[in-house]
């Protein structure tokens, strides 16, 4: 009926419901064909996902069902058909045996595999950790081509790659960066490990391996691995092991180890040639990946524990009727004094809301000077003949005279213009029509400092000298949306603090030219002082967490563009 497109269920809420029907999920979570995102955890009625969930749900991204009783064979037909959306399915903490025929399990070949599209073509992000898998299927591959990240610790696997690359198919899985299998009971990694072009990070940790493969130096982005908690038989290699030195480990591999013979001596030549031959191949060499490492840009997460004074924002009851969803950070370290930084920064929010917003239908976005933030904040709602605000560039008004102001002005602006299309805030009027009440950021004071989705206040307004930020996004359709939107916005912003460090303009310039837009080097301040983006939280009346921001999975839908530091 509240078109919610999210759904978390903690699993002893849910119990009863479960066990009524067989251990199975609740039919009517499979009427709800707008769900984008399900998660029900630590609920050990849920034995089986039943039939038809595909079908039923076809615009899920995020699949979580974590630590419940899933298996041996719980997933059966459940993951059956295909999911187009999905992005991240988390089955970890549960008792499957092996992958079901959805995910390229046994009872899948990879010939019938490649011969049927992706059941999951937008998944990036895999989570089996915590099950009881003795073994990989051969299509995983074919089921998932986009696959970023599989976490596999926890399991009873005895090889890697293992079946994970089946022997005759072309470059499997040419995204995968992050594989975690610590804790398993893998006695033999292969040498087949170079196949994953991407691969960054390797967790082999608490297994059975007593030697590395040399060939894990033919892994062109390998950047991190852990191999510790193994018995190598190279003591000398398993003091590297223990004392982290990555680079001194390739490098050890790469030469062939200690005592080897001609023969190995050949071999490694060989190998040296082909991993050459590779990388000219791809134009990823040595010097290449550290340009691109240097030129990421950099955002670190300052926790809500690390947080000596962490900003909250309290929800009133009454938003849900009006304008349900908000999500909120701060944002410290922005640098809009040079040139034309903040006429830059004003233009970016003004194109997301084109484009990203949809014209401020989908959400809106406010941006403010947290020093003249007074916490703690409420968001709420107020009628439109008692809420007072001082939007920007204009003086205090109630909003139901702002509104009709701005109705006599888009009026006499069609009348100049001879059209009838109009700019400005007075596009925005008819996305409040028919509401009782106006949804409101108030501040510690009762100040109103955000009218969404048509202004903010003059009282928080950033200027020039503005260097930390706190950001809000709001939505009467999506808390995805806000969050998604939110993403966007910090990729933006770091963006401009990499564009303004790097190209010299001089501070107080209101002129374009006096930007440099030519080849630029790196600005060193733009690498060793990345953005630091507080978590903030949105509570209840109550105090009961609605939504933390950013989330241990927030920032994902830019992380190929964004070095997340947590």
């Amino acid at each position: 009926r509240e078109r919610r497109r999210e759904l978390v269920l903690p699993g002893p809420a849910v119990a009863e419901r479960v066990a009524a029907g067989g251990g199975r999920l609740p039919a009517p979570l499979l009427a709800l064909p707008l769900l984008q995102s399900l998660e029900l955890s630590g609920c050990p009625a849920l034995r089986e996902l039943g039939p038809g969930l595909a079908a039923a749900l076809p615009a899920l991204h995020t699949l979580v069902l974590r630590g419940n009783a899933l298996g041996p064979a719980g997933l059966g037909t459940g993951l059956g058909g295909q999911l187009p959306a999905l992005r991240l399915l988390d089955l970890s903490g549960n008792g499957l045996e092996e992958l079901p025929a959805a995910l390229g399990g046994a009872a899948e070949s990879p010939a019938v595999a490649s011969a049927v599209p992706a059941a999951f073509p937008q998944l990036r992000s895999l989570n089996l950790s915590g099950n009881r898998l003795r073994e990989l299927g051969p299509g995983l591959a074919g089921a998932a081509p986009q696959l970023q990240s599989l976490l596999l610790s926890g399991n009873r696997l005895r090889a890697l790659p293992g079946g994970l690359l089946p022997p005759g198919t072309a470059g499997p899985f040419p995204l995968l960066s992050r594989l975690e299998a610590a804790d398993n009971e893998v006695e033999e990694l292969g040498a087949d490990i170079a196949a994953l072009p991407a691969l960054k990070s390797l967790d082999v940790a608490n297994n059975q391996l007593r030697e590395l493969p040399a060939a894990l130096a033919d892994c062109p982005r390998l950047k991190e691995a852990n191999f510790r908690g193994n018995q190598l038989k190279d003591k000398r290699l398993e003091k590297m092991v223990n004392g982290c030195q990555m680079k001194a480990i390739l490098e050890y591999l790469r030469a062939g180890g200690r005592g080897k013979g001609k023969g190995e001596s050949a071999r490694e030549e060989a190998r040296k040639k082909k991993r050459e031959k590779q990388q000219q191949k791809d134009g990823r060499d040595g010097e290449q990946d550290e340009l691109e490492e240097a030129s990421k840009l950099l955002v670190k997460v300052l926790h809500i524990s690390e947080n000596p004074a962490p900003l909250v924002v309290k929800a009133t009851p009454g938003v849900r009727d009006v304008r349900a969803f908000i999500v909120c950070c701060v944002l410290r370290g922005v640098n809009l004094r040079p040139g034309n930084a903040l006429r830059r920064f004003l233009s970016l929010q003004t194109k997301l809301h084109e484009d990203l917003c949809e014209k401020r239908t989908a959400a809106t976005i406010a941006t403010h000077d947290l020093q003249l933030v007074k916490a703690p904040l409420t968001y709420d709602v107020q009628p439109p003949d008692q809420l007072k605000i001082t939007p920007l560039g204009r003086k205090e008004i109630k909003a139901k005279d702002l509104l009709r102001q701005l109705q006599l002005e888009a009026e006499e602006q069609r009348k100049q213009k001879k059209r009838q299309n109009i700019s400005g805030l007075h596009r925005y009027l008819q996305l409040l029509d028919g509401k009782d009440n106006y949804p409101c950021l108030l501040d510690a004071e009762g100040a109103v400092i955000s009218f969404p989705p048509i202004t903010n206040s003059e009282k928080t307004k950033i200027r020039k000298d503005t260097q930390d930020l706190f950001l809000e996004v709001t939505s009467d359709s999506s808390l995805q949306i806000c969050k998604d939107v939110m993403d966007t916005l910090i990729l933006k912003i770091a963006e401009l603090n990499r564009f303004t460090s790097e190209n010299k303009e001089h501070s107080g310039s209101d002129d374009d030219s006096h930007a440099h837009h030519g080849p630029v080097s790196l600005s060193p301040l733009a690498v060793t002082s990345p953005l630091v983006v507080e978590q903030v939280r949105v509570v209840d009346t109550d105090g009961n967490l609605k939504v933390l921001y950013p989330s241990k999975t927030d920032l994902a839908t830019v992380s190929s563009l964004l070095t997340v530091l947590r």
